[in-house]
Parts: structure tokens; sequence; C-alpha cells
């Protein structure tokens, strides 16, 4: 009889039963991530910035919102959040300036950040929160950690282009976030609103907490559509008003 897999984060729990992960190996990768990260801040703001983001990442990974993710959807969709959102954006900003290395690249290929990566943020974020991504990552520990590592690094990318590249003009910068803001409205309004649940892998999870598969997933959708909204929208005016400033100081 084949042994029944058990996820990343522990098998669903029930109230009462959320356990914290204290996997050392992932631990152990935090810290050695942590190192060069806080060797590219510059200054102490950026130190503290990049630490805050870090620790962000280590409470999405480890406190018990991983185990509680097993469960209910809702949870996975906190934890996208803080990681994507807050995380993320920190971070971005603590790595100060491009490097050289990426300068001469937007000048080889000066369109390819601007729209690369919008869009691969915007593919991970629909490649993930839909049925078939989605129901996958409780089924692999491979496609799990696929999921978090290409939604956390196409979310950095897009922060950096955001909120430290030079080549944005304002209305660059507006759109590029007005639009990012919208698609992810729209993908919470799919998830809020549909009237079937989506995710196989909850119909039997979420119960014990109090909702139905269809609860789960409609409150996850409305976290997306508006706290995660109104997150990128402060973005968006952060981002207009940098370069703003940029522009009158050319």
């Amino acid at each position: 009889m084949a042994e029944r897999y058990i996820p990343y984060c522990g098998t669903p729990p029930v109230p009462g039963g959320v356990t914290w992960n204290l996997d050392p190996i992932l631990f152990a990768v935090l810290i050695a991530l942590l190192v060069p990260l806080l060797w590219v801040a510059e200054t102490r703001r950026d130190r503290i910035l990049a630490l805050s983001g870090w620790a962000v990442v280590v409470a999405a990974l480890m406190s018990p919102l991983c185990n509680l993710s097993m469960a209910l959807f809702s949870a996975r969709v906190g934890q996208h959040v803080l990681m994507s959102l807050v995380a993320a954006p920190l971070i971005a900003v603590a790595m100060g300036s491009p490097g050289a290395l990426r300068r001469r690249l937007h000048r080889a290929l000066p369109h390819f950040e601007t729209f690369g990566a919008p869009v691969a943020f915007a593919v991970m974020l629909w490649l993930w929160h839909m049925p078939g991504g989605y129901d996958a990552t409780l089924r692999s520990d491979l496609v799990y950690w696929t999921m978090h590592v290409t939604m956390f690094f196409s979310s950095l990318w897009f922060w950096r282009l955001l909120l430290n590249e030079d080549s944005l003009s304002p209305g660059g910068a507006f759109v590029t976030s007005l639009v990012t803001g919208f698609q992810m409205c729209i993908l919470g309004a799919v998830l809020a609103l549909n009237s079937k649940a989506l995710f196989v892998v909850h119909l039997t999870t979420t119960q014990a907490w109090g909702l139905s598969p269809l609860q789960d997933q409609q409150l996850g959708g409305m976290i997306m559509w508006v706290p995660a909204g109104i997150l990128v929208t402060g973005y968006a005016i952060l981002s207009f008003g940098l370069a703003m400033k940029r522009a009158e100081s050319e």
C-alpha cells in the first residue's frame, strides 16, 4: 500500500492543533540568504528594511501560518500577501539602486524589465491561485517550493522596477502599478464572487474552522481584493511620487 503523502507544512490542522514549522534546513537557508542581503544594504535604514523584510519571510514560512495554510486557502493568500506585498517591497528598497550589470542590461534591452517584471508577477499570481497550480502545491514538495520561490522573486523583481528604477517616468510608474493592482483585484473578485468551490485539496479541510470550502475561497479572494488592493494602491502613490521627484531633479 502506497504511503500517504504529507505536505511540507504538515497535515491540515484543526483548531488547537496548529503547529510551528521548525525545519532547521529552511532556517539555515534563510540565515544564509540574510548575510548577502545585509551586505548589499548600504545604509542603516537599508539594513533595517532588509532585516524587517527577512523577518516577514521567516514569519510567513515558519510561523503557524504555514501549517494553517494546509487547511485554509485564505491562510495561503495571507501568506502570499505577507511575502509578496510586505517582505518583497521592503527588501527591494533595501537593495538600493541597480548595479552596473543591470544598468547595462537595461540599456541593451530598455523595455525588457519594464514589461517583463509586471508580466512575470501577474503570471505567477494567477498560476498559483488557480485550481491546477494551487492544488499541485499540496501534492508535491517540489511544486510547493517552486511556487514560493517564483512568487517571491517575481515580486522582488517587480518592486525593484517600481520602487528603485530610474527608467520609469511618472506616467509609466503610475500605469504599471495601476495595471498590476487592477489585475490583482480581478483575481480577487473571481475568487470572492465565484459560486463554486474551486480547490479540491480543501474540500474536506475547512469545516473544522467553521467555513465551507466556498466561504474559505471567498475569504481568500476578499483578502486579495481589499487589503492587498489597498497595499498596491499605496505603493502606486509612492512610486508615482518617487518618479515625479526624479523627473524634477533632471
